[in-house]
């Protein structure tokens, strides 16, 4: 291969047009996002409008109203208009921020406040639980990767495809039944716990216990799989043999050169996967009464409180779809190769 060939080989084609193949690809994306945003909104609008149900009926069944009333009503929430209509008129609220308001839970009130309430317990929750997630299965996944086919490696891939199998509010049932008692089963307080900063500190993370290892015990074996076969990928790789033939020891070469690489898939599937550990939430919320947005999903959907549905999917959903785009980049990143395709 002449210089000039080598020189041209080394070059990165982004940067040989001015960053202007990045601009491109990250432009596209960002489209692609917004278009499948704009789409969970139109198909969960005419979705949850075949939920069974009457949120008009649901109202006023404890109520003695004329028929005339339930007209007046169903006029003053927009439902007696055709549905096309109804959309259109969601739509332009809501890209100025109007997410509409309850019908049910909290009769009149902003549902952005009510998603604004619930955001943080979730936060909490799945935060939690992907970290902890993330560096027990990638803990794991090295070292049953780098020790194939020991008892080690056996053992811990038979638990972690037992736990992904498993459905988390079954999980979840299962772990109150075990602990009997030993840690709060519902909510995220306690009425007798201390007003001060620690007391309800300790008070919080007694709650979040059972819920998060819930989570936890289902995701963490997703990341110890994937990090096992793509190490197990690396390991036969030239360079780890380049690296033991100058010397390195073997944890030097696992540490430095097998993990860095096999880290790829997994540091984007953390990204990509955010998407099941919130529809995971909303089950163990249900489950734990976690005053999140799964438990305020999970109520809304027995009246049905449409304008309550409709804003936690469309906050749900942009975070998933802003999730799988920061991973789409974020590999872009992290490998070259993905650069020079």
């Amino acid at each position: 291969m002449t210089a000039p060939e080598q020189a041209a080989v080394l070059v990165d084609p982004d940067e040989h047009r001015g960053g202007t193949g990045t601009a491109r690809f990250v432009l596209r994306k960002v489209i692609e996002a917004v278009i499948s945003v704009l789409l969970v909104i139109v198909l969960f609008f005419f979705l949850f409008r075949m939920l069974p149900g009457d949120p008009v009926a649901a109202m006023t069944r404890d109520r003695v109203t004329s028929p005339q009333q339930i007209a007046e009503l169903r006029e003053k929430m927009g439902v007696d208009k055709p549905v096309l209509v109804q959309f259109g008129t969601y739509f332009w609220n809501l890209l100025h921020g109007d997410l509409g308001e309850s019908r049910l839970l909290n009769n009149g009130r902003p549902v952005a406040d009510m998603i604004g309430e619930r955001l943080w317990p979730t936060i909490l929750l799945v935060g939690s639980a992907t970290v902890l997630a993330v560096i027990i299965g990638l803990w794991l996944g090295i070292r049953a990767a780098w020790r194939r086919d020991s008892f080690f490696d056996r053992a811990q891939t038979g638990i972690a495809l037992t736990l992904w199998s498993v459905p988390q509010f079954w999980l979840g049932l299962m772990l109150l039944v075990v602990t009997n008692g030993l840690f709060p089963s519902r909510g995220m307080h306690s009425p007798d716990a201390a007003p001060d900063v620690l007391s309800q500190t300790l008070d919080v993370l007694h709650h979040l216990v059972l819920p998060c290892v819930t989570l936890l015990a289902v995701f963490y074996a997703q990341y110890m799989l994937i990090m096992r076969s793509s190490l197990l990928g690396e390991m036969n790789a030239d360079y780890l043999t380049t690296a033991r033939a100058k010397g390195l020891r073997d944890d030097l070469v696992r540490k430095r050169h097998a993990v860095p690489n096999a880290l790829l898939p997994t540091t984007t599937l953390v990204f990509m996967q955010f998407g099941q550990v919130v529809a995971g939430a909303v089950t163990v919320e249900a489950v734990f009464s976690w005053p999140g947005l799964g438990q305020l999903t999970y109520d809304a959907l027995h009246g049905p409180d449409l304008p309550v549905l409709q804003g936690v999917f469309t906050v749900l959903a942009s975070a998933v779809v802003l999730m799988n785009l920061l991973a789409e980049l974020l590999y872009r990143v992290l490998d070259p190769r993905v650069r020079t395709s």
